[in-house]
């Protein structure tokens, strides 16, 4: 049974969900519960939906507020472009990585320049690549929630390789709580990326949409409200609550709306504030999930800084992550014939770059740039603004799937899904989209199925998988 032929006139057959946050997460979850013919209301605190892959002005330009790139391989995500009518208008790009590294910047696109990279041996290159290659191999990633990282890399890579390319770059993506973060976090980031080049070119193919996200959540509110999805926006939620006969109130400055299922897709450090039911256990469960933030730089330049999509760094004292060359991948026409970079810094909630002033950013970001390209000048930026995102990533900390609180809380018919459930992969919008898939088979829909049970005269459910069919699917580029 397909899951549109679900019909709402059985009365125990639809329910109603509340689904808070209007974050990709959110967004795929209404979109699913809808197609299985379920009656949904979303919140999102802020004016629009979206959450990280939202998009903001920055100048004259808009674009999104935090850098995205589809993959190939992210069939997960481009299925659910092909069901918004999107999909056929991606363009795919290749792409080139650089590395700077000693004061110098070197281009890693290829097996040459690999050989070439003067600041490793041939034996640390050969072990550098052998720990990519097994990694990417790898599928008992379970047993490497117990080793820590640093442990696991300079075990494989050797400790020169480990202390010139591996721990520069976990410090620049994840600060000192590298030291606590299993070996997971860097097997999915390979996995990820060589599953990309095993898509069939064996080169970096980057996609994106042209009109970027804002063209994406467009397309997306109208598809929900074609299935009758309400959006509210600008509703923060104070408080949600079950009562004895299994009615969730969800408490807003707007006032109070009974649900028959809750889905919050809050980060787990944020929603032990509004829920007052979880128990001490699952309380602490949450609170327990250790985040990373970002401050992400969205910088419009009259030039391009490199011909490089991103460029990694291993030198300290660079204030940002990486350089993210957006107009390498997106058409420069798209952006008034500028050049847009993105210069990111992950940041633990002690970092004290949160303290930072937007000035002050700029300054010392723009000034790394100077110190960085050459041929870089202070009057060649025409813009810069500057996003701050504290709870982004779950630091994925040792035995960390171990330790997750469980979808389903302790609070009647109150749901709990987050980018902490993502265990063995890294955060981006293909995990998110398949974390709803998994959550919608897996938990909430069998939660339907649980109390359908004492019915006999019931419809039958939409199997698993009917619901993911159409995303299970290669998608041709």
């Amino acid at each position: 049974m397909s899951s549109d032929s679900l019909q709402a006139g059985n009365d125990l057959s639809q329910k109603h969900w509340a689904i808070i946050g209007g974050g990709m997460l959110g967004l795929t979850l209404a979109h699913n519960l809808a197609k299985a013919g379920q009656q949904v209301t979303l919140y999102e605190a802020a004016s629009e939906i979206g959450g990280l892959a939202g998009s903001w002005h920055v100048g004259e330009i808009q674009w999104d507020k935090h850098y995205h790139v589809t993959l190939l391989s992210d069939l997960r995500n481009r299925a659910l472009l092909t069901e918004l009518g999107l999909e056929k208008d991606m363009r795919w790009v290749e792409t080139k990585t650089g590395f700077f590294t000693e004061g110098k910047l070197y281009s890693m696109s290829s097996t040459p320049e690999f050989l070439r990279f003067p600041p490793l041996r041939m034996i640390d290159k050969i072990r550098l690549g052998g720990t990519i290659f097994m990694a990417s191999k790898r599928r008992d990633w379970q047993a490497l929630e117990r080793i820590p990282v640093a442990d696991w890399l300079s075990k494989w890579s050797g400790r020169r390789t480990f202390e010139k390319i591996w721990l520069p770059l976990l410090k620049a993506k994840l600060g000192d709580t590298y030291k606590r973060c299993s070996a997971t976090f860097i097997w999915a980031t390979i996995a990820r990326m060589y599953k990309a080049r095993q898509s069939g070119l064996k080169k970096e193919m980057f996609g994106y949409v042209p009109g970027g996200y804002a063209k994406i959540l467009e397309h997306f509110a109208a598809s929900l409200a074609t299935r009758g999805v309400e959006i509210c926006t600008g509703e923060p939620i104070k408080q949600i609550v079950s009562d004895q006969e299994g009615l969730v109130s969800v408490q807003t400055d707007q006032g109070a709306q009974h649900f028959d299922r809750v889905v919050m897709t809050t980060p787990s450090s944020l929603l032990t504030n509004f829920c007052p039911q979880l128990s001490d256990h699952q309380r602490q469960q949450h609170e327990q999930v250790e985040y990373l933030g970002i401050l992400c730089a969205s910088v419009v330049l009259k030039k391009p800084l490199a011909n490089y999509y991103v460029t990694n760094i291993t030198d300290s004292g660079v204030p940002f992550t990486a350089v993210i060359e957006m107009t390498t991948l997106v058409d420069p026409k798209e952006l008034g014939g500028n050049t847009l970079v993105y210069l990111p810094r992950y940041a633990a909630h002690d970092d004290k770059a949160w303290e930072w002033s937007d000035a002050q950013i700029e300054e010392l970001f723009i000034g790394a740039l100077v110190d960085m390209y050459p041929d870089f000048s202070r009057d060649d930026v025409l813009a810069f603004k500057v996003s701050r995102a504290r709870h982004v990533m779950a630091l994925p900390t040792l035995e960390y799937s171990t330790k997750l609180p469980p979808m389903e809380t302790n609070i009647p018919n109150v749901f709990a899904v987050n980018s902490a459930h993502i265990v063995k992969g890294t955060l981006n919008v293909n995990e998110v989209v398949e974390l709803a898939e998994t959550a919608l088979s897996e938990t909430l829909l069998p939660s339907l199925q649980n109390a359908y049970q004492s019915s006999s005269a019931l419809p039958e459910l939409p199997t698993t998988d009917s619901l993911l069919e159409p995303t299970t699917q290669p998608v041709s580029a």
